[in-house]
C-alpha cells in the first residue's frame, strides 16, 4: 500500500554566516510555501554546541508536528482554526481605519497609498487570504520595483507620472508585511506567504544637522516667530519629533530631582517613552500649566514652520536646508560628538533598532577622520621642492 508524502517537511539552509537556518517546506493542494522558524543550528565546535543544536532541532520538530496536527484537523472535517476565506481588502481597510488618529498623518497616508497600488496590481475585491501566495507577494514586489508610478490626488500632477521613490517602495511593501504579519498572528492564515521574500532596502538619505557652533549662533539670532524658536531649540536639546512636541502636555512632564522627565507615547510608533531632559531644555518649556494643557500650544503648520526656520537660519549665516526634523538629527549627532555611547543615544531617541541610530554614527565618524590624518606627507609641495634641505632662506638687510 502506497503511503502519501509528508506535506510538511523540516529542512535546513546553510547561511553565509556559518549558521544553518531551519524552515518548514509546506506543499498543500499543489502549492508550495515556506515557514522560516527563526531557529538556527550553530557549528558544532564543542559539546555545548551539540547539545544546543539537539534542543533546537527538537523545538523545530515540535513546531512541524503542531502544523501537521493543524493540517489534519482541517482535512478530516473539524472546524478549521484559520479563516483564510477572509476578504483581503476588507481586512486591510479595517487596519487603515484602526490607525486613524494613532499614527502620524504621513504614515497613515502611506497605508492608503499602498492600498491604491495594491488595487492597481490586483483589483479583485473578492480576493481572500487564501489567494495571497508567495508568488502573489513576489508579484506585488515586482510591480513596485518596475511598474508602479507616483500617485497624487491632484489631477494636474498625475499628467507627469514618475517612478516610485525607493523609500516609497520600502514603505508600501512594509505595509503589506504588517498586514500579513497581523493576519498570521490572528490565525487568519496558517503560514505567512511573505516569509523568505526580502523587502526593499531603504535609500540612505543625507542627514542635515547643525553643529554645536551653528546651534549657538542660531540661538543668539532673533527669530521672527518666538514659538518656532522655542520648539525647534527644544527638539535640538531633546531629540523629540515635531509630532511629539506638538502634542506634549504638562501631565506628561514630571520633576525628577535636578532633571525633568517626560513620560509620553511616541506618535509614530506608539511606544511608551521615559526621557530625562536637561535644565536648559526644561527652561524652554516655560511656566508650568494645567495637566491637560499643551506645553507648546502655538504651532504653525509644518510648511510654515520650515519656511520660518529657513529664514532664521539664513539670518544666522547658516547656509543649510533646515527643516524641523533637523532638530532631531542635531541632537543625535551632538550627543555622539560629546562622547555619549551609541546605545544610550538610541534609547534617548526611542529607536527600536540600533541600526537606525548607527546612521548618525556614520555621519560623525571621527575614527575615520583620525585614521586618515595619520597618513604622512607623501606628495611633494612646491615649497618642499624649493627648499630641499628643509630650510627657508630669509632676506637679511
Amino acid at each position: 500500500m502506497a503511503t502519501s508524502k509528508e506535506p510538511i517537511k523540516l529542512r535546513r539552509r546553510k547561511m553565509p554566516s556559518g549558521l544553518t537556518s531551519l524552515y518548514l517546506d509546506i506543499y498543500i493542494d499543489g502549492k508550495r510555501s515556506y515557514e522560516y522558524l527563526k531557529l538556527y543550528l550553530v557549528p558544532e565546535l564543542k559539546r555545548a554546541d551539540k547539545e544546543k543544536n539537539r534542543t533546537t532541532l527538537a523545538l523545530a520538530e515540535d513546531i512541524r508536528a503542531k502544523r501537521m496536527v493543524e493540517l489534519r484537523n482541517g482535512e478530516f472535517g473539524f472546524r478549521s482554526m484559520y479563516k483564510e476565506d477572509t476578504l483581503f481588502y476588507e481586512y486591510y481597510r479595517a487596519m487603515c481605519e484602526a490607525r486613524l488618529g494613532s499614527e502620524s498623518r504621513g504614515n497613515w497616508g502611506n497605508w492608503y497609498s499602498c492600498l491604491h497600488h495594491l488595487k492597481i496590481y490586483d483589483d479583485n475585491e473578492q480576493l481572500t487570504f487564501r489567494d495571497i501566495t508567495p508568488e502573489w507577494v513576489q508579484g506585488f514586489k515586482n510591480y513596485l520595483e518596475k511598474d508602479a508610478k507616483a500617485w497624487a490626488h491632484d489631477y494636474r500632477r498625475r499628467l507627469d507620472y514618475h517612478p516610485l521613490a525607493r523609500n516609497s517602495k520600502v514603505s508600501y511593501f512594509n505595509k503589506l508585511r504588517a498586514c500579513l504579519n497581523q493576519a498570521f498572528e490572528e490565525r487568519i492564515i496558517p503560514y505567512n506567504p511573505l516569509r523568505g521574500i526580502e523587502g526593499f532596502k531603504p535609500e540612505e538619505g543625507k542627514r542635515e544637522y547643525l553643529t554645536i557652533e551653528e546651534l549657538q549662533r542660531l540661538s543668539n539670532t532673533e527669530c521672527n516667530y518666538p514659538a518656532v524658536r522655542r520648539a525647534f531649540l527644544f527638539s535640538c536639546l531633546t531629540g523629540l519629533r515635531r509630532s511629539d512636541i506638538s502634542k506634549l502636555t504638562w501631565g506628561e512632564v514630571q520633576k525628577q530631582g535636578e532633571f525633568t522627565r517626560l513620560i509620553y507615547k511616541q506618535k509614530k510608533t506608539g511606544g511608551q517613552e521615559y526621557l530625562d531632559i536637561s535644565p536648559q531644555a526644561a527652561e524652554l518649556m516655560g511656566e508650568r500649566g494645567k495637566p491637560d494643557e499643551k506645553v507648546f500650544d502655538d504651532f504653525l503648520t509644518a510648511g510654515a514652520t520650515n519656511h520660518c526656520l529657513q529664514i532664521w537660519a539664513l539670518k544666522a549665516g547658516i547656509n543649510k536646508h533646515i527643516t524641523f526634523h533637523c532638530g532631531r538629527h542635531t541632537f543625535a549627532v551632538m550627543m555622539l560628538d560629546l562622547g555619549a555611547d551609541i546605545y544610550t543615544v538610541s534609547k534617548l531617541l526611542g529607536h527600536r533598532e540600533l541600526n537606525t541610530t548607527q546612521i548618525y554614527a556614520k555621519v560623525l565618524d571621527k575614527t575615520k577622520q583620525a585614521a586618515v590624518s595619520l597618513i604622512p606627507a607623501i606628495i611633494e609641495t612646491a615649497e618642499d621642492a624649493a627648499y630641499p634641505d628643509g630650510k627657508k632662506q630669509t632676506d637679511k638687510n
